[in-house]
């Protein structure tokens, strides 16, 4: 087979891991209204206080922006302060614990999010503008898919 389609299931499995490795936001940057590499990296931070208050409501707190994002509180700290400098986050006290602090999107940062959906959109149905529908649909549907079985492995793991 070729190199796109490894031949055999043990191939095809070996391939999966270096193939997401050249999976990159970049694409985001080439299309129509693109974004700054700044704001894709921002969106790492908005897309964690967005989940959250879209989903359980939990609160956000740099310390629980560090754990998703799996590094270290000073450089989750340094990526809140800018997304708060650029005004996409507001700090706030927490309803639960007034001693803590908790983040919150602006308008202007679920803008940023809206407008981020729409160029990763944009980049997926250019990417794919040559699969047949079935396969566009398919690779979404198991792409969700994959994404909510890594959740919970990543829940199993932790609990």
């Amino acid at each position: 087979m070729t190199k796109h389609h490894p031949g055999s299931a043990e191939a095809l499995l070996d391939a999966v891991g270096p193939a997401f490795g050249k999976l990159r936001r970049s694409s985001l940057l080439d299309i129509e209204n693109p974004m700054s590499q700044k704001d894709l990296t921002r969106t790492l931070v908005l897309h964690h206080v967005l989940e959250a208050e879209q989903g359980d409501a939990r609160e956000v707190t740099v310390g629980a922006v560090a754990t998703h994002l799996g590094t270290d509180p000073s450089v989750a700290s340094r990526m809140v302060s800018d997304c708060i400098s650029a005004g996409y986050l507001r700090r706030a006290a927490s309803q639960q614990d007034g001693r803590r602090t908790v983040l919150h999107l602006t308008p202007e940062g679920r803008e940023l999010m809206a407008r981020l959906r729409r160029n990763q959109r944009a980049a997926f149905e250019h990417i794919t503008a040559d699969w047949p529908e079935h396969e566009r649909l398919e690779f979404a549907r198991l792409m969700l898919k994959y994404v909510a079985s890594q959740d919970a492995a990543r829940e199993r793991d932790a609990g």
